[in-house]
Formats: structure tokens, sequence, C-alpha cells
């Protein structure tokens, strides 16, 4: 198959198109600048274009098979006026451009990335049929997903990937975690009762390919593994497979002075079900944390 890569250089992103590539597929991805054109892996076309502008880089894109989105600002800042504008408007400006580099009647696959934020922040089991929550992430995920299905009017088939925190040892919010677990002052955040969804990486490589493949699958898809766990079964697990201690811990009152507002990201959520890629059978390759995690760490499974 034949993709095109909006946000390949990011995190997700260079993984994605390692995978692709890995499999045999073409890929193109769009690049704003040189240097950015320089750190795509070997094999992946790159294309010179801001995903924020129509460019010439938009025929290209329209002519793929598969277009996947990945574009938008990191939410963990502290949000002020300025940040949210950003957040939202570099995932709803790319989702316009990516919907417009799209022909009439043409048959190309959209994958647009969102997020589990779209759910309500804490309750209980959310699944794809679920409604949405309500504040900031909740009203990005929604204007983020009604751009993207405006796709559906030129006859694409629409994806709407409602990606978890994606763990990896290079990237992402595990770049962070790994050093200061390693020193051993890792340690739950807040009361550690709030649930956590995650997905590996390599699993949201292959959800994303398996999107791209299946021609049934359409609407919103929760990418996130099927094993629920807290925050503090979390730093736990972590903890043993580095072997260091977890019994120090962030109070919310820290998190909310030094996070401001996007502290409700970390020390709130919900147990997330990723139903209709269970339904479609989809094998994980990590559906547990254990395993994840001691991947990511180096470590031998026991």
């Amino acid at each position: 198959m034949t993709f095109f890569i909006m946000g390949g250089t990011g995190f997700v992103g260079r993984h994605l198109i390692a995978w692709l590539l890995a499999q045999g597929h073409q890929v193109a991805a769009l690049a704003r600048g040189r240097k950015s054109l320089e750190r795509l892996p070997d094999g992946c076309r790159g294309v010179l274009g801001d995903p924020l502008q129509s460019g010439d880089w938009q025929q290209q894109a329209g002519q793929a098979e598969v277009l996947i989105n990945l574009v938008g600002r990191p939410i963990m800042t502290r949000w002020n006026a300025s940040s949210k504008k950003d957040i939202l408007e570099t995932r709803v400006l790319s989702t316009r451009m990516a919907v417009a580099a799209l022909s009439q009647d043409c048959p190309t696959v959209l994958i647009n990335a969102n997020a589990v934020g779209y759910y309500p922040l804490e309750g209980g089991e959310f699944t794809e049929d679920s409604p949405p929550g309500r504040g900031f992430l909740a009203e990005v995920c929604q204007s983020w997903q009604q751009e993207a299905e405006k796709a559906r009017g030129k006859g694409a088939r629409v994806v709407i990937a409602r990606f978890a925190t994606v763990l990896g040892a290079d990237g992402g919010a595990m770049a962070q975690m790994l050093p200061v677990f390693r020193l051993g002052l890792g340690g739950r955040l807040g009361s550690g009762r709030q649930w956590f969804s995650w997905v590996h990486i390599l699993d949201l490589c292959r959800i994303l390919e398996f999107a791209a493949r299946h021609e049934n699958l359409f609407g919103p898809v929760n990418c996130c593994a099927p094993q629920f766990v807290t925050n503090a079964e979390f730093t736990t697990t972590l903890g043993r497979i580095l072997r260091r201690p977890t019994i120090l811990s962030v109070p919310s009152l820290a998190l909310k002075l030094v996070l401001g507002e996007v502290a409700q990201v970390v020390l709130h959520g919900a147990k997330i079900a990723p139903k209709v890629l269970k339904n479609a059978g989809l094998a994980f390759r990590f559906p547990d944390l254990k395993g994840a995690l001691q991947d990511i760490a180096g470590q031998k499974s026991k």
C-alpha cells in the first residue's frame, strides 16, 4: 500500500514510518524543512510543506492510498490562552488541510489522530460508543473529529484513532519517566487511584496499519491496550522491573501548582476499552503492562 504521513518526524511518526517500511509499504512523509527531511528513515520519501497551510504537497498526499495525520502540538505543557489556541489549531487546521487534499470520490483512507481525552476524565468504562466528556480536551477532540469526518463527503473511509498514552523508550511520557525511575525517584501521582490508559508504541503502529488494511473498520477507534491499570499500579510495576523503590509520591497540590489546569490530565482517568479493535480481531503484541514495560526498559521477561 502507499502511505502519506503528516507529522512523520515526531515520536509516533518515526516509529510508524519504520514499521510500514519494514512491512513492505511505500511511504512518503511531510516535513517542514530540510533538517526535518534528514530525520526521516531511509526508504521514506520526504515531501516539503507546511501541514497547516495549503501547498503542492496536498496533490501528493491525495494520491496515496492511505493518508495518516498525526499533527498536533503536545498537550503536556502549562495551558494558557495562547497554548490552548495552538493545541486546538494545529489539530483542526492540519486535519482541514488533509481533507482538502482529497479529491471527490477518492479511494483514500484518512486515518486521523485523536485522543482518549474525548471521554470524561473519570467514571466507569468507556468504549467508542460512549458520549464525550466536558472541558478543554474533550472539546478539542470533538472539533478535531468533526473536521476529519468531512472527508466522508468526498468518499473517503475515515478512521478516528483515539490515542491513549503512548509508551516507548525514545519519546513521549516514558522518555521523561525512565531516567527519574532509574534514579529511584519515581512515584505515584496524587492518590494513584486514577485509571491510566496506555498503548505500546509497537502496538500503536500495528493498529494504524491494521486500520488501513481493514475496509470494514471506520469511525472512532480506541488505540489502547485492553488491560486496565491505575497510576499506582503503573508506578509499582515500573519500579519492580527497574528494581528501584517507588515510595515517593507527588502531591496533587504540587502538580496543580506546577502544571496548572493540565494537572487534571494526570490526576484523573477512566477505563478506556478498545472494543472496536477486539471485535475486529486485532491481537495485541503487548496486552499487559508488565510485558510492555519490560520490553521498553530492555528487560527480559521472567
